[in-house]
C-alpha cells in the first residue's frame, strides 16, 4: 500500500503567519467505534516570539489535537494546553529577542505515540532555577516535567543544526473510543 500525503497551506487567524499542515497515512483497517487515523500525522505552525503568541500556540495546538480525535474537555487535552503555554511563554520570555519566531510541531506516530516540539533559534538550553518563596516565575520547566511524568511521558531538549533548540515531550496517545465516550 501507497502511503497518500497531503500537505495543506493555511494561513494563521492573525493573517500573518503561514503554516504547513501534512497528513501522512496508510490505508488499513478501522475496528468498530475508532476513527480512522494515519500511521504518522503531523501539523505545524511558525508564530512570532510575541506574548500574543502564546495564545495561538496553545490554541493551535489543541484544535489539531481535536481535529485528531482528542476530547478538548479531557485532563489530556488540559495537561497538553497548559505543557503548550509553558514551552510557548518560553521561547518567547527566554531568548532575549534573539528568536523572532519559534515554531510548534506535533507529530502523532501509529495512534500511539504524540509529540509535540516548541523550537526557536536562540542557543540557551533551558536552566533549572532554584525557585525563591517570593520568585513569581521560573517554574515553567518544573510543571513541564512533572506533568509529562505524569501522564508517562518524556521530556527532551535537543540542538537544531541551525544552533538553537528544540524541547520536546513525548506523551503516549490516550484518546477514549467512541463507545467508551458514550458511558
Amino acid at each position: 500500500m501507497n502511503p497518500e500525503v497531503v500537505a495543506l497551506w493555511r494561513k494563521h487567524q492573525s493573517g500573518t503567519v503561514l503554516e504547513v499542515i501534512r497528513f501522512v497515512s496508510a490505508s488499513g483497517p478501522v475496528g468498530k467505534g475508532r476513527r480512522r487515523m494515519a500511521d504518522h500525522q503531523e501539523a505545524s505552525v511558525t508564530l512570532p516570539s510575541d506574548p500574543a503568541s502564546v495564545s495561538a500556540a496553545r490554541t493551535y495546538v489543541a484544535d489539531v489535537l481535536a481535529e485528531w480525535g482528542l476530547p478538548s474537555d479531557s485532563e489530556a487535552a488540559d495537561t497538553v494546553r497548559l505543557i503548550v503555554s509553558e514551552l510557548a511563554t518560553n521561547a518567547v520570555q527566554h531568548t532575549f529577542g534573539l528568536s523572532p519566531t519559534f515554531t510548534v510541531d506535533v507529530e502523532l506516530d501509529r495512534d500511539e505515540q504524540l509529540r509535540i516540539g516548541v523550537t526557536d533559534s536562540h542557543p540557551r538550553f533551558p536552566q533549572r532555577l532554584p525557585a525563591a518563596v517570593q520568585q513569581d516565575n521560573g517554574r515553567g520547566m518544573v510543571i513541564v516535567r512533572w506533568l509529562t511524568a505524569e501522564s508517562g511521558g518524556k521530556l527532551t531538549v535537543r540542538r537544531t543544526e541551525e544552533g538553537g533548540k528544540t524541547v520536546s515531550i513525548m506523551l503516549p496517545w490516550t484518546v477514549p473510543t467512541e463507545s467508551a465516550r458514550a458511558d
